[in-house]
């Protein structure tokens, strides 16, 4: 396969205005699933039988959530009916059921582990602006300088899940903490650039979390999405009414903010115990 062929797969997606979250999550997953299969394995000359098969390979041992599983479904549904012009029945490997797990929390202390693990200044301030504003890993690559107005104290979120933008507020304990890091490495356009000063990758993102919880000792199953969680949970621990939670995550709807209801510390500490009622 032409290397060319994610690029204009990627120029086609912005073309028909996908948000930049999905085009980063598509244009992931593709290459992922590529690596997966062989680059010595051209994706155009697969037969949809195999295709399939592959991804049912890559779910079971890769052990692929969900959501992952759906979206990766997704992408190549899209990518060979708009490259190739071949519209694929993906439905026989289709994720049917949700799962419906609680989302897992950490203490602030492993938090605060999990942020001083790294000596580099760039992947501690990457994880320290996701926990500290609650973001997505994709809003975080998406960030610009000028999105931050610190004259405001706000900061302005593009493209989050669903094309949705939000202003968020911006922190004084975090502005000493960018400012140093701007200092250092004086970004140009985005916030945080790669070593070619092109846009930061949602892969090597996701390297320097695992970095992070390895250095850190956390022994806890989570992903670099758990520090979004630790941000709602324990914003929540501390009174922080659930209506501005859900605006500050960008939630559509009050019911997933909710779900952090079930986890928080306040919630839990207030039910009494029926050895109290003897």
């Amino acid at each position: 396969m032409d290397i060319t062929t994610f690029s204009n797969f990627q120029k086609l997606l912005e073309i028909k205005r996908y948000s930049s979250n999905s085009i980063i999550t598509y244009l992931g997953l593709l290459k992922s699933f590529h690596k997966y299969i062989g680059f010595h394995v051209d994706m155009a000359d697969l037969e949809n039988k195999d295709l399939l098969a592959f991804i049912i390979e890559a779910v079971k041992e890769k052990q692929l959530a969900y959501t992952t599983h759906k979206q990766l479904c997704a992408a190549l549904k899209l990518f060979y009916k708009e490259m190739y012009g071949r519209d694929i029945d993906f439905l026989p490997v289709y994720p049917t059921i949700r799962p419906k797990p609680l989302p897992k929390i950490i203490s602030t202390k492993d938090v605060k582990a999990i942020l001083d693990s790294h000596s580099n200044l760039k992947h501690k301030t990457m994880l320290t602006v996701i926990y500290a504003l609650g973001l997505r890993s994709g809003e975080l690559i998406n960030m610009r300088i000028n999105d931050i107005d610190g004259d405001r104290n706000q900061i302005h979120i593009r493209s989050g899940k669903g094309n949705k933008d939000r202003v968020i507020p911006f922190p004084e304990s975090l502005k000493v903490i960018l400012r140093t890091y701007y200092l250092e490495y004086k970004p140009k356009t985005y916030l945080f650039c790669g070593q070619k000063g092109n846009q930061y990758s949602s892969e090597s993102l996701r390297k320097v979390f695992k970095q992070a919880l390895a250095k850190s000792r956390v022994n806890k199953n989570i992903t670099l999405h758990g520090l979004r969680h630790a941000y709602a949970t324990h914003l929540m621990d501390r009174g922080t009414d659930v209506r501005i939670i859900k605006e500050l995550l960008g939630h559509s709807s009050i019911k997933t903010t909710l779900v952090y209801t079930h986890v928080t510390n306040k919630t839990l500490e207030n039910v009494p115990s029926p050895l109290d009622f003897l």
